[in-house]
């Protein structure tokens, strides 16, 4: 039975929300829970205003998308940052978190949450990044405050170390396993969006408070079709300019899927998403298709006979993967793929080592009971567990936390 959280809208009613970037395009998973939880908040009566950093050309003009959900909105350009000055908060700990704007990375941005904060009587300051919002403790301190760095930086590094080692990455990693051990430390509380991240953090720094929240589905928008899924259809979805999604990409088209063709010839793979780089549209034939971003995934969700999701890099939680469990597409992918998803091997998925998906899929191809049987379970687990109306109570609830 899973009990619903209670609204906590009484007397929380005014948010300073300070992203690392805004909350649109949805295909950009670090944009997708911004939008969706200030929607769930402004829906609920909350006042929120949005401080947020631009890092394309097109989120100046992209405001509109969003501007509903809040009461004021400022975009400031993301500043670039050395490895020096990374380097040089590392070295003089007076100087890693600031104290006024000429000491911040984006003197801008603080100038704007300084002043906001001046100005308005917040009940909660709501951070969403983590090295690139961190710093501004000392401008918000006087409110209640938590950060939601989404993953640890720290745990990704270390799994591409692991699929590729080399001595820059094994640099990046120590630094980032660094500032992990700091950066969060004055905050209230630390939000993460799966286990493992929360491990991570805490083996760095047990002093913190970390929660798990993760993200949600719109059952609305991704809602399963009784239609007829395709015989032998595999089918993955990503944004290609996120290095771990090219990576899985690639190793579902150069491995898993000759071994699938040796014993279903007619099979299909449609590899689908945001910016495929040249790599993977020179794999496009007959039997691949590479058709870069799609104006809406579940039609392809609907009529795939799997997603298979073999994820070897990457921290934090899949939107990808609660997109393909929400439309009843029966699912198999590696340990990583699942992070903060609380799927059962063999019931409401497939889990195996990327090495090891190639006889997984096989299997989920010659047994259509089992593919029934992961569907309904899928489903059954993002509708009771993974919704914006659930994350966004659980989030209610932690801010009512910090007003006491």
């Amino acid at each position: 039975m899973t009990m619903r959280l209670p609204h906590y809208t009484v007397g929380m009613k005014t948010i300073l929300l300070i992203s690392r970037c805004p909350p649109y395009p949805l295909h950009f998973g670090d944009r997708l829970i911004v939008w969706h939880l200030a929607r769930q908040l402004a829906q609920r009566g909350y006042t929120i205003d949005l401080l947020a950093y631009a890092q394309r050309s097109q989120d100046w003009q992209e405001q509109a998308e969003y501007a509903a959900f809040f009461r004021d909105v400022q975009l400031v350009e993301e500043p670039r940052r050395s490895q020096w000055a990374y380097l040089k908060r590392l070295l003089l700990p007076r100087l890693r978190f600031p104290v006024k704007a000429n000491q911040a990375w984006s003197p801008q941005m603080w100038q704007a949450v300084e002043s906001r904060v001046q100005q308005r009587p917040y009940d909660v300051v709501h951070l969403f990044g983590g090295v690139q919002v961190y710093e501004f403790w000392h401008a918000v301190q006087k409110v209640p405050a938590l950060i939601t760095p989404y993953e640890s930086y720290s745990l990704y590094l270390k799994r591409e170390l692991m699929q590729s080692p080399n001595v820059m990455t094994q640099i990046n990693q120590r630094v980032a396993a660094a500032y992990e051990r700091f950066m969060f430390t004055p905050y209230a509380r630390t939000v993460v969006l799966a286990e493992p991240d929360r491990a991570e953090l805490l083996r760095l720094n047990p002093s913190l408070a970390v929660e798990v929240i993760p993200n949600g589905i719109d059952l609305g928008a991704f809602k399963a079709e009784r239609s007829h899924r395709d015989a032998a259809t595999l089918l993955f979805v990503g944004n290609y300019e996120y290095g771990p999604n090219v990576d899985a990409a690639l190793y579902l088209a150069r491995e898993i899927f000759p071994q699938v063709q040796q014993v279903v010839p007619d099979a299909r793979l449609q590899l689908i998403g945001n910016e495929p780089p040249p790599a993977l549209k020179a794999l496009a034939s007959e039997q691949i298709m590479v058709p870069g971003r799609v104006p809406d995934v579940q039609p392809y969700l609907a009529q795939a006979t799997a997603f298979v999701c073999p994820l070897r890099i990457g921290a934090g939680i899949k939107n990808k993967v609660l997109e393909a469990l929400a439309m009843g597409t029966p699912l198999v992918a590696s340990p990583i793929a699942v992070d903060g998803i609380d799927v059962v091997d063999g019931q409401s998925a497939l889990v195996a080592a990327p090495d090891q998906m190639a006889a997984a899929v096989i299997r989920l191809l010659r047994d259509a009971a089992l593919g029934q049987r992961l569907a309904q379970q899928g489903q059954a687990l993002i509708a009771a567990h993974y919704t914006w109306e659930a994350v966004a109570d659980r989030y209610e609830a932690l801010y009512d936390q910090l007003q006491r």
